[in-house]
């Protein structure tokens, strides 16, 4: 199974930007998506926006389309979240997962990066 690793999280202010990473490792298949979500404490686990490995068509959540792009690297096997104008509701633990295409839900969830925005 694959093993997922977010990174670049961080502080920033409302109107900034930051980029997410979440390496990937283990077995991959081409008929697979890549999702990032994000979860504040209390409350349920969200999805913000997935991307199609093989074929990168992407899809978003209305609360980030127009602000944040997701797209992937396939020399490091990695996926990104663009992060733009945000918000200071977009605080949140961000993690990212992986699905089987037409088979299973998002799983195989990695630690999460911490972002937050301040006023």
């Amino acid at each position: 199974q694959v093993q997922l690793v977010e990174s670049g999280g961080g502080l920033v202010q409302a109107g900034g930007s930051l980029r997410l990473s979440c390496a990937a490792s283990g077995r991959t298949f081409s008929a697979y998506a890549m999702g990032w979500f994000r979860q504040v404490p209390g409350k349920e686990r969200e999805f913000v926006a997935g991307i199609i490995w093989s074929t990168r068509s992407t899809s978003y959540a209305d609360s980030a389309k127009g602000r944040f792009i997701i797209s992937r690297d396939n020399v490091e096997n990695t996926v990104y979240l663009q992060m733009n104008s945000l918000k200071p509701e977009d605080t949140a633990a961000y993690y990212c997962g992986v699905k089987v295409l037409y088979y299973s839900a998002y799983g195989s969830w990695g630690q999460g990066t911490q972002v937050t925005v301040s006023s």
